[in-house]
Parts: C-alpha cells; structure tokens; sequence
C-alpha cells in the first residue's frame, strides 16, 4: 500500500476500480465470460482493518468507508466479484 502511496503523491486524481472477471467454458467449446466492476477512489492513509489487500484504502463511489471498514456482507453486496457472479448466474440458471 505505501508503494501505491508513493505513486500517487501529489496527483490529485485518485480515481480507482476493483475488476472481476469469470469465464465460464462449456464441454463443447463455448466459453462466456462476465465481468463485474466496483468505481471508486483510493485514500491515504488506510483505515479498517476488514478485508484484505486494497480494501482499506478503497472508498466505493458514494461511500464514506472503505471497504476495509465496511461489515463484510454490505462490502460482499457491492463488489466486483459479486457483480460477476450475478451476471453469470443471470445467464446460466435464468427461468425459461
């Protein structure tokens, strides 16, 4: 984190997103992929000591914690990697 830190010093934009990607490759060949996407900003110094890597210095756009101070299952709801595995649900168990 203090690497990212020492990049950033001085700019002013902090804009960052956490990217999730799945794919998903059938026994015929066919592979899907979905991608699930978090906006947000980076901040210094970190805070919370929830999650992990990033996490606490991660702010989610319209958030006021980091995802380092969230409760886990409203960080869970938000993420990348929920967003991902909802769109690979929506597409493979979908009613017909």
């Amino acid at each position: 984190m203090a690497r990212v830190e020492r990049e950033l010093a001085g700019k002013r934009d902090r804009r960052a997103h956490f990217v999730a990607a799945l794919a998903l490759a059938w026994p015929d060949g066919h592979v899907e992929t979905f991608r699930g996407e978090v906006q947000g900003t980076l901040t210094w110094p970190p805070r919370g000591t929830r999650g992990f890597g990033y996490d606490p210095m991660f702010v989610a756009e319209g958030e006021a914690e980091t995802f380092g101070e969230m409760e886990p299952a409203r960080k869970h709801a938000m993420s990348h990697r929920a967003a991902a595995f909802r769109k690979l649900v929506a597409a493979c168990f979908a009613p017909t």
